[in-house]
């Protein structure tokens, strides 16, 4: 289990240097990533040294240095302590993810949302994966349903590199298809009209890719599951925000819609939300 970094280094840091600390980090495989102010680098090696302690399979402690940003979505990354490396074997739900955390985005923070998408694809459906990264969503769902494709996008050429290993290892070539390219230029040319269910796992662009999977939705309708990223005032609900938001863009492109359930996914920083919407679409 993670624990939370404040506890994990109590007693080797001052009151005021906890204070300082973002309490959580990510295990990746045999990578622990925190984030440790500049006013703390100096102290690296201990709490390097902590979290290695209390997780005897981390053989890498990397500080990240910067936000996601990006195309890509990536942060930079620098060495803290043990193995000098950025890529690592991580598994979940009986899956295996090869990636490089330094080339392409990947989070196990998300672990139970996979899954729980898993559990919502129906017997043989045809399902469109916009921005696929290294490949978690469209394998976990390759694994444990009985979906008839997976077409598996993503523009970061390092990412599908290791989308294509990641079907390999968990032996589901049959059904999952990696592409490379934008969503937008991939769906028009090859994947209009084929799905039953379109993923859109990318909560800073999504909004804007929305004509899009409606595009790449069968003629009859289907899901599509909606990220965003969400800024909240004093009182505001997230939920509620992120379906308005929706809600105003799938009426400003004419189509019906139900929205069958709402969650937030995880909190992202101060007063900052990740939400998902399960939109069914009546008909394109």
């Amino acid at each position: 289990m993670r624990k939370d970094l404040k506890s994990v280094l109590k007693g080797k840091l001052t009151p005021e240097e906890l204070n300082s600390l973002i309490k959580s980090y990510d295990v990746i495989g045999d990578i622990a990533v925190v984030r440790v102010p500049e006013s703390l680098k100096s102290r690296s090696r201990t709490v390097a040294e902590a979290i290695m302690q209390t997780h005897k399979h981390v053989k890498t402690v990397l500080r990240q240095a910067s936000p996601v940003s990006g195309e890509f979505r990536l942060r930079r990354l620098e060495w803290m302590m043990g193995a000098r490396k950025t890529e690592t074997v991580h598994r979940e739900f009986g899956c295996v993810f090869k990636v490089d955390l330094e080339k392409s985005y990947f989070s196990p923070r998300l672990s139970h949302e996979r899954m729980r998408i898993a559990r919502l694809v129906k017997p043989e459906e045809n399902i469109v994966n916009m921005f696929a990264g290294v490949g978690c969503y469209s394998i976990v769902i390759a694994k444990h349903s009985e979906a008839e494709k997976i077409y598996s996008v993503d523009v970061n050429p390092f990412a599908v590199r290791y989308m294509e290993e990641n079907i390999r290892l968990n032996r589901v070539e049959a059904r999952v298809v990696p592409l490379l390219g934008d969503a937008r230029r991939v769906v028009a040319e090859r994947l209009q009209g084929v799905a039953d269910r379109v993923l859109m796992p990318l909560p800073e662009r999504a909004y804007e890719y929305v004509d899009c999977a409606l595009s790449a939705l069968k003629p009859s309708g289907g899901y599509i599951h909606y990220y965003d990223f969400v800024h909240l005032g004093k009182g505001e609900n997230p939920i509620e925000k992120v379906k308005a938001r929706i809600s105003e863009r799938l009426r400003g492109l004419g189509v019906e819609f139900d929205l069958p359930l709402a969650r937030l996914v995880r909190a992202t920083g101060p007063n900052w939300c990740q939400v998902v919407v399960d939109t069914q679409v009546l008909g394109t």
